[in-house]
C-alpha cells in the first residue's frame, strides 16, 4: 500500500498526529463561518441577488441608456386652437384723450344725461358737454377746453397697418365724418378721403376703417389684415360655420366659426399643426416603458429614480449609524450622569412626532422654493438626524453587557486608553448588530422617501425617485389606463424594500444562528 492510502485509514489509540497532518480538522475565522451560514441560507442569497441586480439596473443602466435623466420627446399633432374672437358692439364704447380724462363715474352720468336729453352733466364737480353728432355718435367736451376728451359711439376706428395707433384727435373726425355722412376732411392741414364701406384714406392709402365688428387675435403678436377681417364679418354676418382666406403670400387657410352664447361672440378655430410633449405614450421600441406626463423615458427615469432613492437610503442610514454609535458609546461605556443625558436625549427625540415635522418642513421648503438638490441634501440630513436614537439605544445595551466581560477587565488592567477600549474592542463586537440593523432601516428609510415623495413633499422634479415617480396615480385617469407609469416604479420599490428585509434576516441569523431555535 502507498503512503496516500496509509494515511487515511482510521485512527488507533496510540496513533500520534503532526501538525502538518491532512487529516486535521481545518476551522474556519468567524467571519468565514458567517458567510457561510449566509449562503446556505437560499432566501437571504434571493434578497442579495435582488439588490445587486437593482444596483447594476440603478448604476449601471444609467450609462447605458442613451437617453437624459430630464430628456423631452415631443409629438406633433392637429389642434383646433381659437385663432380670433368676432363680436357685434350693441353697446356704447367710449374713446378717450387719456387714461383720466373722462372716467367710468363721467360715463355713468353721460348714460343718464343721454337717456334725459341733457346736454350739459357733472361729475365729481367737472362739468362736460356732450354734443350729439347724429348716427349715434356723441363728442364729449370738458368745460372750459376746446378740444374733445372723449367720444361714445357704436363704431370703432381700427388701424389699417397695426404699426402704430390712430391719434384721438384723428378718430373724432373720422367718427364725426362717418356719422354726417362726409366723404371726406381736413385734420392738422392734410386732406384724408373716408369711403363708402368706411375705408379712410390718406393720399390714396388706406390708414384706418370704421366698422361695428371688433374683430381681435388672441395672441398679440398677430395682426389681422382688413382683408381678413372683412372676409370674416361677412361670414358671420351669412351665418356660415367656415369660411376661408388666401392671404397676401397665396398660402389659403379654412377656419372654423362657433357661436359662444356666453360672450355673445364668435370664436374663430384654426387646426393647426403643434409641437406638444409626447405625455404618457405607450411603450414602443424607441421607449421600453412609454413616456410620463412631461413626455420623458419611463425607463431612463427609473433607472435615475433608483440611483436617488438608494443614495438617500445609504446616506441616512450612515448618517443615523454615526449618531447612534458615538452617542449610544458614550452611554453605555461613561453610565451615570453621561448616560442618563443621552438617554433622556433619546426620549425627547422618540416623544418627536417624526412624519408630521417632515411633511411640515416639506411643505416650508415649498414655500421658499428651495432649489431642489439642496431639498435632497436636507432631507437626507433631517431624516438621518431623526432616526439615530434606536440605533444608539443598541449600541448602549450591547455595551453595557459587554464592558463587563473579562477582555474588557483585562485591557482595563492593561492600561489601556478609553478611547482605545471604546472603539478597538466595544464597537467591533457592536458591528455584527449594527449591520443588521443597518441592513433593515435601509427598506424603511426608502419607504419613507417613497411616501414623502408621493406626497410631493421629498424628491422634487426635475430629480426622478421610485416616490414621486408614483405621484401620478393620484390621476384615477392615469391609475386605470397607464399602467406602464406606476407599476414598475412600484415593483422596483417593492422588490428593493423586500430584498432589504430578507438581506437583513438572513444577516441575523448567519451572526447568531441560536436565534433559528
Amino acid at each position: 500500500m502507498n503512503k496516500n492510502v496509509e494515511n487515511k485509514q482510521p485512527l488507533t489509540g496510540t496513533e500520534e498526529l503532526s501538525l502538518n497532518d491532512d487529516r486535521r480538522v481545518r476551522t474556519l475565522s468567524p467571519g468565514a463561518l458567517v458567510v457561510r451560514r449566509f449562503l446556505r441560507n437560499r432566501v437571504a442569497v434571493t434578497g442579495l441577488v435582488i439588490l445587486i441586480l437593482m444596483a447594476l439596473f440603478s448604476f449601471a443602466g444609467g450609462l447605458i441608456t442613451p437617453y437624459k435623466e430630464d430628456q423631452l420627446f415631443y409629438s406633433t399633432t392637429e389642434q383646433r386652437k381659437q385663432y380670433a374672437a368676432v363680436k357685434e358692439n350693441t353697446e356704447y364704447r367710449y374713446v378717450t384723450a387719456s387714461k383720466d380724462s373722462f372716467p367710468s363715474v363721467a360715463q355713468a352720468k353721460f348714460v343718464l344725461a343721454r337717456k334725459t336729453g341733457k346736454e350739459i352733466f357733472e361729475a365729481k364737480k367737472v362739468t362736460y358737454t356732450c354734443v350729439d353728432e347724429g348716427n349715434d355718435v356723441y363728442i364729449i367736451y370738458k368745460e372750459g377746453e376746446e378740444s374733445p376728451v372723449a367720444f361714445a359711439t357704436y363704431d370703432i376706428v381700427s388701424s389699417s397697418t397695426g404699426e402704430e395707433e390712430v391719434p384721438f384727435l384723428l378718430q373724432c373726425e373720422i367718427i364725426r365724418a362717418s356719422a354726417e355722412g362726409k366723404d371726406g376732411f381736413v385734420y392738422e392741414g392734410d386732406t384724408y378721403e373716408v369711403t363708402e364701406d368706411g375705408a379712410v384714406l390718406s393720399e390714396g392709402t388706406e390708414i384706418a376703417y370704421v366698422s361695428r365688428y371688433v374683430v381681435q387675435p388672441i395672441m398679440g403678436d398677430v395682426f389681422l389684415s382688413r382683408g381678413f377681417k372683412d372676409a370674416l364679418i361677412e361670414s358671420v354676418q351669412a351665418d356660415d360655420a367656415e369660411f376661408s382666406y388666401t392671404d397676401e403670400d397665396g398660402t389659403e387657410a379654412v377656419y372654423d366659426i362657433t357661436y359662444d352664447p356666453a360672450n355673445q361672440s364668435y370664436k374663430v378655430l384654426q387646426t393647426v399643426e403643434t409641437r406638444v410633449f409626447d405625455t404618457y405614450h405607450s411603450p414602443t421600441k424607441e421607449h421600453w416603458l412609454g413616456t410620463d406626463k412631461n413626455g420623458m423615458d419611463m425607463l431612463t427615469r427609473l433607472m435615475y429614480g433608483g440611483r436617488v432613492s438608494l443614495y438617500i437610503g445609504f446616506i441616512v442610514v450612515i448618517i443615523e449609524t454615526l449618531l447612534g454609535v458615538l452617542l449610544g458609546g458614550l452611554s453605555g461605556y461613561c453610565g451615570g450622569w453621561v448616560d442618563n443625558l443621552i438617554m433622556r436625549i433619546v426620549d425627547i427625540f422618540y416623544c418627536i412626532p417624526s412624519m408630521p415635522i417632515i411633511i411640515i418642513l416639506g411643505a416650508a421648503m415649498d414655500a421658499m422654493r428651495v432649489d431642489p438638490q439642496v431639498r435632497m441634501i436636507y432631507l437626507m440630513l433631517i431624516l438621518g438626524f431623526l432616526g439615530w436614537p434606536s440605533i444608539a439605544r443598541l449600541v448602549r445595551g450591547q455595551i453595557l453587557t459587554l464592558r463587563e466581560q473579562e477582555f474588557m477587565t483585562a485591557a482595563e488592567a492593561c492600561g489601556i486608553r478609553a478611547s482605545r477600549r471604546i472603539f478597538r474592542h466595544l464597537i467591533p463586537n457592536v458591528i455584527p448588530q449594527l449591520i443588521v440593523s443597518m441592513t433593515m432601516s435601509l427598506g424603511s428609510t426608502i419607504l419613507t422617501e417613497a411616501t414623502l415623495s408621493f406626497l410631493g413633499l421629498g424628491v422634487k422634479f426635475p430629480f426622478a425617485s421610485w416616490g414621486n415617480i408614483i405621484n401620478d396615480v393620484n390621476d384615477t385617469y392615469v391609475l386605470t389606463n397607464y399602467w406602464f407609469i406606476w407599476i414598475p416604479a412600484g415593483f422596483c420599490l417593492l422588490a428593493t424594500v423586500l430584498a432589504f428585509n430578507l438581506v437583513g434576516d438572513g444577516l441575523r441569523d448567519a451572526f447568531d444562528p441560536k436565534m433559528k431555535r
